[in-house]
């Protein structure tokens, strides 16, 4: 049965027909995301985070099991503003500013851009980028343009928010940086969120908890329940504490 709240994978799978074989990404995998919550799904390559990013998103269909996002089938969920996305690619149309960049779901929602100028201009104000409204994207630096396709992903209200490594292709300092920045915005906006990552210590900062993939076919290992107070300080990285939640994500992708 599809929960109501959040975001719910019950018995999924998926296979995919390659040349004299069949692939299975996923297998039997059930989840249970609560509302408010934000879960960080990481393994190693291959093991299916994409693939139930994908499924949840809407974008692809399971081959046996049911999705829920917020209430809804995934492509109900998204085609009424209910969810938002960021890639690890900004994807940020070149030749649009920042806030028409923003304000692109809007539009291919059909909804009216003046009832959302407001909006747009506190979420200007949120991701730190007030005074470079008009800016394109080749005018920002790359932490910047992440910030717009964070806001991006944010105007609609989303009620679930899906975020593929979106500081994959960040150095490890600017990386952090957007780390804090990002649990900010979240506990401003406290959408159910689900982050895909291969980052332990980004899984561990931002989740309250950190389910680890296990490849061939793709299962759930382990859940790691992240019991750490917030908001989480950049003191916290040095703390006995998180080393040993990193130790516990590590071990689980380790098989162990």
């Amino acid at each position: 049965m599809i929960s109501n709240t959040g975001i719910t994978l019950e018995t999924v799978s998926r296979s995919f027909q390659g040349r004299g074989t069949v692939v299975q990404a996923l297998d039997n995998v059930s989840l249970d995301c609560p509302a408010g919550s934000f879960t960080a799904l990481i393994g190693p390559s291959g093991c299916g985070k994409s693939t139930m990013l994908r499924l949840a998103l809407g974008l692809d269909d399971a081959t046996s099991g049911e999705i829920g996002v917020a209430g809804m089938k995934p492509q109900q969920a998204a085609k009424a503003g209910l969810t938002g996305v960021a890639f690890q690619d900004a994807a940020l149309m070149p030749w649009r500013s920042v806030e028409d960049n923003i304000a692109l779901p809007l539009d291919v929602l059909g909804r009216k851009r003046s009832d959302f100028t407001a909006k747009i201009d506190g979420l200007i104000d949120l991701v730190g980028l007030k005074g470079f409204e008009k800016s394109l994207p080749g005018e920002l630096s790359g932490g910047m343009r992440q910030r717009v396709s964070i806001a991006r992903a944010l105007v609609t209200d989303p009620k679930v928010l899906f975020l593929d490594e979106p500081f994959g292709a960040l150095d490890q300092i600017l990386r952090r940086q957007m780390n804090i920045e990002l649990q900010r915005i979240w506990m401003k906006n406290r959408a159910t969120t689900l982050l895909v990552t291969h980052g332990i210590d980004e899984a561990v900062f931002l989740a309250d908890r950190v389910v680890v993939m296990q490849s061939r076919p793709g299962r759930i290992g382990k859940v790691v329940d992240i019991p750490l107070a917030r908001p989480r300080l950049p003191e916290i990285f040095t703390t006995p504490e998180f080393h040993a939640l990193e130790d516990q994500v590590a071990e689980a992708l380790d098989g162990h």
